[in-house]
């Protein structure tokens, strides 16, 4: 049983010293061997490879992908006119000598990531120093990523390469600093303001123009319905009255009494009109009482009715 144990054992044991011994290196990746701290070798190649166990050698992974780096600075850059500007980039870099980047850069890409970060802010404060906003924001923005890109490229394969590739440079946004735009911002709304209270006011007065003219027109409208109502009403009184000076000439006498039945009749057109007058002085009573006296067979007879034509 013993004999047993220790064989089971011995394989164990010998299995995890193979196990230690073999690492995979993966295409996306970089494998680098170190023994005793000093870089041994690096492998590029994908694949199952053998090393010394530990702590004879150990092996890191450093990534060979195309990597971005994001600004997170937002502390403000000077254009050529003094102007304060926030710009927001980016950069595609790969490592392209792990030996290189390990020696002057660090172990792994996040220290990279760091030292690349410090080189781009520079190299955009200077190069953005040579242009107006404006340039900036249309006809110099392409050369001015150029003019970054070039100067960091020349700044990591200096004196000491850090073994990295600058493939671009991008700027994502350049604007002004917050004060700046607070106060853009509240020139652009003022401005629209006055815009649209111009246009208040040109649309008022229009207004009062077209209501103006309306006016005008059912002025002029109603003057000649008006004049054309006269004229018509004129015309129709001309012909009554032609009507009536015909009618009425043919016998004055019944002309007369039928004005004085007219006249009558519009002195007692409401229930509550009192007249006052006297019979014996009227023509129009005497009219009738004689009338009257002369059917009931007494007095003096009454003149006869006017003879009709």
């Amino acid at each position: 049983m013993n004999r047993i144990g220790f064989i089971v054992t011995s394989l164990l044991v010998a299995l995890a010293l193979l196990s230690s011994m073999l690492f995979v290196v993966d295409q996306r990746q970089f494998g680098v061997v170190y023994a005793l701290g000093q870089v041994k070798e690096v492998i590029s190649e994908p694949g199952l490879k053998f090393k010394l166990p530990p702590p004879l050698q150990n092996v890191s992974y450093i990534d060979k992908r195309l990597l971005t780096l994001d600004s997170v600075d937002t502390e403000p850059m000077l254009t050529a006119e003094k102007q304060r500007v926030v710009i927001d980039w980016y950069v595609r870099w790969r490592i392209t000598d792990p030996l290189a980047y390990i020696r002057n850069v660090g172990l792994d890409e996040a220290a990279g990531a760091n030292q690349l970060n410090r080189v781009v802010r520079n190299a955009f404060q200077e190069e953005v120093n040579r242009f107006t906003v404006r340039e900036l924001l249309s006809s110099k923005r392409e050369q001015l990523m150029a003019d970054v890109k070039r100067e960091t490229t020349e700044t990591v394969k200096g004196a000491k390469p850090w073994g990295i590739e600058i493939v671009d440079v991008r700027i994502t946004r350049a604007d002004y600093v917050e004060a700046i735009t607070e106060s853009v911002y509240r020139r652009m709304e003022a401005e629209r303001k006055r815009v649209a209270n111009e246009l208040r006011s040109t649309g008022a007065a229009e207004g009062e123009k077209i209501r103006a003219d309306a006016d005008r027109q059912r002025e002029v409208t109603v003057a000649n319905a008006y004049r054309d109502a006269q004229k018509v009403k004129g015309e129709g009184d001309a012909q009554a009255a032609a009507a009536y000076a015909e009618a009425f000439g043919r016998d004055p006498q019944f002309a007369q009494f039928y004005r004085s039945l007219e006249a009558y009749k519009g002195s007692f057109n409401k229930k509550s009109d009192v007249l006052v007058v006297d019979p014996n002085g009227t023509e129009f009573f005497r009219t009738f009482r004689n009338g009257l006296t002369g059917g009931g067979g007494g007095g003096a007879a009454a003149p006869a009715a006017p003879a009709r034509r």
